[in-house]
């Protein structure tokens, strides 16, 4: 195997990584709060933090690394317009992956505390839901249009 489809492969892992994170986390995230249990609700949002921290950063913080080195091997150059669009893309996807990190992790203390006090999720709980589940399609959105262009590359 060269050293470019090695590095090939670990950016397409990368990519699959990052939607298939993605994907399993609005899932169970879905499914636990259509519960309304705040028991099972913080401990479902335990695990999609500790899986946004080991799965997805990792991944985000190769993908512009194993980018960059096909980017190098392939003697790419930087101003290929489908690069630029999924770079940009992917700056408009983090501007909204990094907020929903801290949503996770705030509605998963808000449910902490309510199933700790057996009491009912408070109001901020579902906004802050409401606001992950919006920032949930373009950011995903994103991610899927930077994986067609990484594979058609159109333009």
């Amino acid at each position: 195997m060269t050293l470019y489809l090695l590095v090939k492969y670990l950016h397409v892992r990368g990519a699959i990584v990052i939607l298939g994170t993605g994907t399993g986390i609005a899932f169970f995230m879905l499914m636990a709060h259509r519960t309304s249990d705040a028991e099972f609700i913080a401990r479902t949002a335990s695990v999609v933090v500790i899986a946004d921290a080991i799965f997805t950063l990792s991944a985000v913080i190769l993908q512009p690394v194993t980018g960059g080195l096909l980017m190098m091997l392939s003697a790419m150059p930087i101003t290929e317009r489908w690069l630029l669009a999924s770079l940009g893309l992917y700056v408009f996807a983090g501007l909204f992956w990094v907020p929903v990190v801290f949503m996770q992790i705030e509605m998963r203390d808000l449910a902490r505390k309510a199933a700790e006090q057996r009491g009912a999720l408070p109001e901020r709980y579902f906004v802050l839901y409401r606001r992950w589940f919006a920032f949930g399609f373009p950011g995903f959105g994103a991610t899927m249009l930077i994986l067609w262009l990484m594979i058609a590359k159109p333009f």
